[in-house]
């Protein structure tokens, strides 16, 4: 298995790809859900609703890992983060914000609006943040 260097990390990482959140269920039965995230080089950031089921997992057992995977029309690729989750009371927005113009087309109406919504419940939101203790990566 070829690893990437941190170089070909950290150009995969840089354009947005969907991370798979890979969390422990109550009954210690695996759950994984689809997250938009940004890599700084040392801690992997993400967001949710303060709501959301993810959040209680969360604080009952914070270990997780974060999945990053290739484009079907790119070489077999991915990059994975093993660690802790930290919730944070704020920067939750401000990460979306940050993020949408990369998930997003923002010129689309609909994306504006919701964007705009969530600008309106900005309390709603946290801030993840994932330090890995491992860090695992396959490139073909």
């Amino acid at each position: 298995m070829a690893s990437m260097t941190d170089a070909e990390r950290a150009a995969f990482l840089a354009e947005p790809r969907y991370g798979i959140l890979s969390m422990l269920r109550q009954n210690g039965t695996p759950l994984a859900v689809p997250v938009w995230f940004e890599w700084d080089g040392k801690r992997v950031r993400m967001f949710s609703s303060r709501l959301s089921p993810k959040i209680e997992r969360l604080q009952r057992d914070p270990r997780a890992s974060l999945l990053v995977t290739n484009r079907l029309e790119e070489p077999e690729a991915w990059v994975a983060f093993d660690g802790a989750v930290e919730i944070h009371e704020e920067g939750g927005l401000e990460i979306a914000e940050r993020l949408a113009p990369g998930y997003w087309d923002l010129g689309d109406e609909h994306r504006r609006a919701t964007l705009e919504l969530w600008r309106k419940a900005a309390g709603v939101f946290v801030a993840l943040e994932l330090v890995p203790t491992q860090i695992r990566s396959y490139r073909d």
